[in-house]
């Protein structure tokens, strides 16, 4: 959900039709070939030696071209550098799981078509992994890469449910000070979580304080949302239903934070020490009043972002290729 910005608006369009054009040209050329060829072939017999020379000199032409269209799309990035946007700085905390790289591949994909975006994403180990070094290495976008580990008493064990304990508090926390100590108050720009198990379209707007917006499949509803005063078009309240007595009783995808405001609120941070659920109204209750929220996503009207999770992987067979001491994907990095 990282999108258009003008005054710190998170827009994502990008220029993907010269992508698109190049690809059609690529078609075209590639069935002209097809039809020369073929052309040469039935009528090989009849024409003459300067024609046939003439239609392999145009073949080979069209072959070259159609190399070099190739070559260009192999290596084609979009264009992410645009002087009058401000940055994003998208934070994702992560942990080592078997769907991590397909989970940060997927995001990547959507991060990868945003300007003026630094990615800062944080390990919950003691150092960096290879797996998530490489394909940061090779995205093509801003980086920073951290660690920080979740201390032992507030780690998941095994077969703990997801809500019983706070996650991303350590490795969040970690990227809100590296913004701190690396950014200055009149650097323009917007701080949004984006977690690595969520779904983004490519919409967002500006952000002044604090913005908000709907999330889809969000606390056991298909959208939770905040609800908009018809009069003044401020928020009034939320749909919330799962602990809807929170003070922003919001989804973390749910909200950016304006860079300079942020900075200027040296207090605002996530906790372990809050009741469950509590995470998302701890920070902003340092940032904004419910009367300072920014209603995006034209007033609330649209989804842009989805709370979805990949489901955990079957993976018995392969445990038993492990009590062998054998692995399916022997040197290959999943």
């Amino acid at each position: 959900m990282l999108q258009e910005i003008k005054q710190n608006n998170l827009n994502l369009t990008v220029s993907s039709q010269e992508m698109g054009m190049k690809r059609r040209l690529l078609l075209v050329l590639t069935i002209v070939i097809v039809i020369i060829w073929f052309t040469s072939l039935r009528n090989r017999g009849t024409i003459g030696l300067s024609e046939s020379v003439s239609s392999e000199l145009e073949i080979a032409a069209l072959k070259q071209n159609l190399a070099k269209l190739s070559s260009e799309c192999r290596s084609w990035k979009p264009s992410r550098l645009d002087p009058h946007l401000p940055v994003i700085y998208a934070i994702t905390p992560t942990y080592a799981r078997p769907v991590q790289k397909a989970e940060l591949t997927r995001l990547l994909h959507t991060l990868m078509l945003v300007p003026n975006l630094h990615w800062i994403i944080i390990e919950d180990a003691e150092v960096p992994s290879s797996l998530v070094a490489n394909l940061l290495k090779n995205s093509g976008i801003t980086y920073t890469h951290l660690t920080a580990t979740t201390p032992k008493e507030w780690k998941l064990k095994e077969k703990e449910s997801n809500w019983k304990k706070p996650r991303g508090v350590q490795q969040r926390n970690t990227a809100l000070q590296w913004i701190r100590n690396n950014l200055k108050a009149d650097d323009q720009g917007v701080i949004y979580f984006a977690d690595d198990d969520n779904s983004y379209s490519l919409e967002m707007r500006d952000t002044q304080v604090v913005s908000v917006w709907p999330v889809g499949l969000a606390g056991g509803l298909m959208v939770e949302m905040p609800v908009l005063d018809p009069k003044t078009g401020h928020v009034k309240g939320w749909n919330s239903a799962w602990r809807p007595e929170r003070p922003f009783p919001l989804d973390m995808a749910g909200f950016a934070i304006n860079l300079s405001h942020f900075l200027k609120h040296t207090e605002a941070k996530f906790s372990f020490n809050v009741e469950n659920g509590y995470q998302e109204s701890e920070i902003l209750r340092h940032l904004a009043t419910r009367d300072q929220l920014e209603p995006k996503a034209d007033n609330c009207t649209k989804v842009y972002v989805w709370h979805t999770r990949t489901e955990a992987p079957k993976l018995q067979a392969e445990k038993q290729l492990n009590k062998k001491g054998l692995k399916s994907h022997g040197g290959i990095e999943v």
